[in-house]
């Protein structure tokens, strides 16, 4: 630590305009890039700064669009309305800390249980799948061609993508091959006009205070394709965090979040296309916590894999409920 906390110092003093750094402390906080929290010295002030980092400075994941790419997205998103943390510096070779940027504290919750069932948030509740609703629509006007290295990504290859994962896994899951085969047989057109899907809206991956949405973060996963996909992503219920009756993130109805979507001049919402959505996104995530038993077994042998990896049969449910509603 002590070597970070020497090179985020020397970035305070050439890039942020400080006289050096304290209190620096890694979060627990992100399953894929490394979080810091340090405070920035300016004479007598003090501001609390994130620095958002590659494992190690240096491993950034085949999936992952980049972090300098998530930076700019982050701006791009802010500069439309889009709730974000500010951010305050990307980092450069000469930084000395690898691949990552700097931003600012938004200070909130962060814990989907919390946000899903907590007391302190209960009044924020009832508006959040309408809001939510309103900042996918700003996402969604972003334009996609000022990030041409962003994947582009029709129904037909994300399918293809997953069910590639799935094959790898080696480990037959019945529940799985019936809902690849649901898609296949419900998969629709390409998008008219594909738009920047965020990739990871959901609860969780959102800061939450008594005013409502904060700030949107996890933009690792930005992709070009179809912008139900992200309406659908966050009515998994894996993002319910144990309030089912709830379908958007456990805290409201898939009626307001789409009358949200739509009256802040997003497309009228396909409802059978948002479905299909939402099953492949259970299936999504299936795939992706039956590939973390390899990662357990592997590369990656922490806790926090081996908690997500057990988390497939959940989603197994999941799938059934949603193919037999």
């Amino acid at each position: 630590m002590s070597e970070l906390a020497e090179a985020l110092g020397r970035v305070a003093r050439r890039r942020l305009g400080g006289d050096g750094v304290e209190g620096v402390t890694r979060l627990s906080a992100g399953a894929t890039q490394e979080i810091w929290r340090f405070v920035l010295r300016h004479g007598e002030a003090r501001t609390d700064l994130i620095l958002r980092r590659a494992p190690g400075g240096t491993r950034v994941p085949d999936t992952a669009v980049g972090l300098e790419i998530e930076a700019r997205l982050i701006q791009a998103a802010g500069s439309v309305g889009v709730p974000v943390p500010p951010v305050r510096h990307v980092l450069e070779p000469g930084d000395g800390l690898g691949h990552g940027f700097i931003m600012g504290v938004v200070e909130g919750e962060t814990l989907g249980g919390r946000i899903a069932r907590g007391d302190a948030l209960a009044a924020a509740r009832p508006g959040l799948a309408r809001q939510c609703g309103e900042i996918l629509a700003g996402i969604h006007t972003l334009d996609p061609d000022r990030f041409p290295t962003l994947r582009r990504a029709t129904p037909a290859a994300l399918i293809g993508q997953y069910e590639e994962a799935y094959r790898a896994s080696d480990w037959p899951r019945p529940v799985f091959e019936l809902a690849f085969r649901w898609l296949a047989g419900r998969r629709p057109p390409p998008p008219a006009r594909p738009r920047l899907v965020h990739g990871d809206f959901r609860n969780g991956n959102l800061i939450v205070g008594a005013d409502g949405v904060r700030a949107v973060l996890d933009w690792e996963l930005a992709h070009v394709g179809d912008p139900m996909e992200d309406l659908g992503w966050i009515c998994v219920n894996s993002w319910r965090f144990g309030v089912a009756d709830k379908p958007v993130g456990g805290f409201g109805t898939r009626e307001d979040l789409w009358a949200g979507y739509e009256a802040a001049g997003g497309a009228p919402v396909d409802r059978e296309r948002a479905l299909f959505w939402e099953v492949f996104g259970s299936l999504r995530w299936g795939v992706m916590c039956a590939g973390m038993a390899a990662a357990f077994r592997n590369a990656d042998p922490t806790v926090e894999r081996a908690v997500i990896a057990r988390r497939a049969s959940e989603t197994e449910v999941d799938l059934m409920r949603l193919l037999a509603a």
